[in-house]
């Protein structure tokens, strides 16, 4: 049985999230894909880095996060108040970073920094960490293969729905041609109920009493979370590094009740779309990347994708169309895309 070293940085929704599915899916690991997991380290900002040679005890980390107390009650444990002091320290090569700490997409950060000493460290890393991969995919797949290890996204772009995995995987040896998609749960919750009358402010109360939407809803509705999620599938569909400047933006706060009922009369939906489009010129393939409000037919299959859901189209030279549709966001659900990436980089070792 391979026995596995993981590491967590983060330990809030996402990181609790693919804890408790450590815990819950135990057995199933050592039974189905003889992987014994040890979570060893586990860091966030406000308690530093801890440490145990044997193994952390999950329920009683997800205990102390309850209670509001210090993960350093957990016995027996080395403590770092500096996390990458701790990570230098006790990560080794073929150990496995979970990064997980919140998403900045101006410089990355604290993320960028995680995941580049892990990687230096000959440590794999998972990450749901969007800012890092955004802004310096490419970079940091060459610092992986450099270094012999594995960087994988999945929980990303989609969260646990598998899209990263089926663009390498499912649809290796296609060229993808270009991608569509549905990469933001928030807006699409407001466009569905807006096509059934209602106004753009009313619905975006309801979607952040609901926790659909932040109190600051501006990284949701004016594109920015799909901007980043584009970005990275920039350069894991097409291997180019786009810059966020590089991605025409559009978000849903000028779209009225009145152009989505338009639209609907039309036998129309819209909708959130990210772009890729693959646009040869003078033998180079540079992309063209959008996130704008779109009246799709009821013919795509992305105008029948409501509520929270997110859904992706990728157009191949091989396959004319495929459509990958589930949840975009959520603990669990962020939680299982972690989980596969875990058991991917298993599987490899």
């Amino acid at each position: 049985m391979k026995q596995l070293r993981l590491f967590m940085i983060g330990f809030g929704v996402v990181g609790q999230g693919l804890a408790e599915l450590l815990e819950q899916k135990r057995t199933l690991l050592q039974q189905h894909f003889d992987i014994d997991v040890k979570l060893v380290g586990v860091a966030n900002a406000r308690h530093g880095f801890i440490y145990c040679e044997d193994g952390l005890t999950i329920p009683r980390l997800l205990e102390l996060v309850a209670k509001k107390q210090p993960l350093i009650e957990h016995a027996g444990v080395l403590h770092w108040p500096q996390v990458l002091d701790g990570l230098r320290a006790v990560g080794r090569r073929g150990d496995i970073l979970a990064e997980v700490t919140g998403t900045n997409l101006r410089d990355g950060e604290p993320g960028m920094s995680h995941i580049r000493t892990a990687l230096m460290q000959g440590m794999h890393v998972i990450t749901a960490n969007k800012g890092p991969v955004a802004l310096a995919a490419k970079d940091l797949m060459a610092l992986a293969r450099q270094q012999q290890v594995q960087l994988r996204m999945e929980a990303t772009v989609m969260a646990g729905t598998p899209v990263i995995s089926t663009i390498h995987e499912g649809l290796a040896g296609a060229r993808v041609r270009s991608i569509r998609g549905i990469l933001n749960g928030t807006t699409n919750y407001i466009l569905s109920a807006m096509a059934g009358g209602r106004d753009y402010e009313s619905v975006l109360v309801e979607a952040q009493a609901q926790g659909y939407a932040e109190a600051d809803p501006t990284a949701d509705v004016e594109g920015y979370d799909a901007v980043a999620k584009t970005l990275i599938l920039a350069s894991v569909a097409f291997g180019h590094a786009l810059k966020p400047d590089q991605v025409v933006r559009k978000g849903i706060t000028a779209v009225t009740r009145e152009q989505v009922q338009q639209a609907m009369k039309e036998g129309k939906r819209i909708k959130l779309i990210a772009s890729l489009h693959a646009v040869a010129t003078f033998g180079a393939t540079p992309l063209e990347a959008r996130v704008e409000p779109v009246a799709l037919p009821l013919t795509d299959p992305l105008a029948r994708v409501d509520g929270v859901m997110n859904a992706i189209t990728i157009q191949t030279d091989t396959l004319s169309e495929v459509t990958v549709i589930g949840p975009g966001a959520g603990r669990i659900q962020t939680g299982q895309g972690l989980l596969a990436d875990l058991i991917a980089v298993a599987k490899t070792l």
